[in-house]
């Protein structure tokens, strides 16, 4: 291309804007009426190399740290939401509570990664008192309670010293937040309700932390539970869920039925059995203790036993060292039987021992007649507590002694159809 004043070869098209008035290549003029799309102005050239050589001239300025780093936000919990600040108070006031316990028969290990096992023998715990009892379940430290015989229980009895050691258990202080690890030896055990009461070796008071013991009867599904533990050997872990379902059957590890179960969908893996499950106000509404699942982790399925069975339970194992129950003296029908048999309220009664409490007392059980299979009597309610199912009776139970007169509410079948009864049962000793 040429310059149209001068002729000069041009290699590119000069960075023209309309109105310039000096050639970029040859510094010709405009005056000379040969347009104006290839010229720029003498003063835009000067003014322009002026400011290059001037920051070319001008020496670097430093920059310090503090002129680099973002600002931070204040923090703390003054900062976060009502609900969630809750949650991190909850936590601060549990965790020290908590007890990781490891079957000295069994020795655990603590997770390195997320890929090494806990083999069986890790759990979780809580502190019961500030006598250094710690509360789990009995298939925590099942493989020491095996090597003490056929009745594990009966080995509690007698002086610490006297107990057999059976896990070792670690606790965070609550006044430095050092981890503290003890002898645990064996107070009591119950294999029915997978539940066992441990005692720690020279624990100092500054170490125990009693939990805050709360109440299920008045639980609702769909209310927030959380749940502290040691899942896969990570200690004091906290995660969170809701209530799914209440009045489960519990099929425990020990092959043992637990009825009444809570059902949540709070994450519960290997290493949480034995742990506390926290209503939101930070108290036990259960004890986590099984997982449906068909991996082996959690499947968003764990159950608790109820911490008013527990309440039942425990100070029974810490003063007897084992649980003595009541009894009708009669077998319940599962509720699969009943539900065939067409009973869809109630505790329905399958036999009934001759000469025990209900014998006794006039129940009558599931039979055949004339006509076909006749309906034992159902009970529906025991000292006014509603029972909906075999479960339902036998948390009604639980709060009893042997020697107590329960009044049941009831419905038998006759000739003349259903009859609401009441009778009054003095419980015998389950066998």
């Amino acid at each position: 291309m040429l310059c149209r004043r001068c002729g000069h070869v041009q290699r590119s098209r000069p960075v023209c804007i309309k109105s310039l008035n000096i050639c970029v290549q040859t510094g010709a003029s405009k005056n000379d009426n040969v347009g104006t799309t290839d010229y720029v102005t003498r003063r835009n050239i000067l003014l322009g190399g002026a400011v290059l050589g001037a920051v070319a001239a001008a020496p670097a300025r430093s920059v310090t740290l503090e002129e680099v780093t973002p600002a931070t936000a204040a923090g703390g919990l003054n900062l976060l939401p009502p609900r969630e600040a809750a949650v991190v108070s909850l936590f601060a006031r549990n965790t020290y509570s908590i007890a990781n316990i490891v079957d000295v028969a069994l020795q655990g290990r603590t997770a390195a990664s997320p890929e090494v096992d806990v083999p069986e023998g890790n759990g979780t715990g809580f502190v019961w008192d500030d006598e250094g009892h710690v509360v789990t379940n009995y298939h925590v430290v099942l493989n020491s309670l095996k090597g003490l015989g056929p009745d594990p229980a009966g080995r509690g009895i007698g002086s610490a010293a006297e107990r057999p050691k059976v896990a070792k258990v670690t606790l965070l202080n609550p006044t430095n937040d050092i981890e503290q690890t003890f002898d645990a030896v064996l107070v009591g055990a119950d294999r029915t309700r997978d539940l066992v009461v441990l005692q720690l070796l020279g624990a100092p008071p500054s170490a125990l932390q009693p939990i805050q013991l709360g109440s299920s009867a008045s639980l609702r599904v769909g209310q927030q539970c959380l749940a502290i533990g040691n899942p896969f050997g990570f200690g004091h872990t906290l995660t969170s869920g809701v209530i799914s379902a209440l009045n489960r059957d519990i099929r425990s590890q020990l092959g043992t039925t637990i009825p009444g179960g809570i059902q949540t969908d709070a994450s519960i893996n290997p290493g949480n059995s034995g742990g506390p499950l926290l209503d939101s106000t930070g108290r036990v509404i259960g004890i986590n203790t099984a997982i449906f699942t068909p991996t082996g982790s959690s499947a968003g399925i764990g159950f608790a036993i109820p911490v008013d069975m527990v309440k039942v339970v425990i100070p029974q194992l810490i003063q007897n060292g084992k649980v003595v129950r009541p009894s009708l003296d009669a077998q319940i029908a599962s509720d699969s039987v009943a539900q065939r048999l067409k009973v869809s309220k109630g505790a329905l009664i399958q036999m009934v021992t001759p000469g025990g409490a209900a014998d006794k007392a006039g129940l009558l059980p599931t039979r055949r007649g004339l006509s076909g299979i006749i309906l034992g009597d159902v009970i529906q309610a025991v000292n006014g507590r509603p029972v909906n199912s075999g479960g339902d009776l036998l948390v009604a139970l639980d709060s009893l002694t042997v020697g107590d007169t329960a009044k049941l509410q009831l419905v038998r079948s006759t000739d003349q159809g259903l009859q609401e009864l009441e009778l009054s049962v003095v419980l015998g000793k389950d066998k």
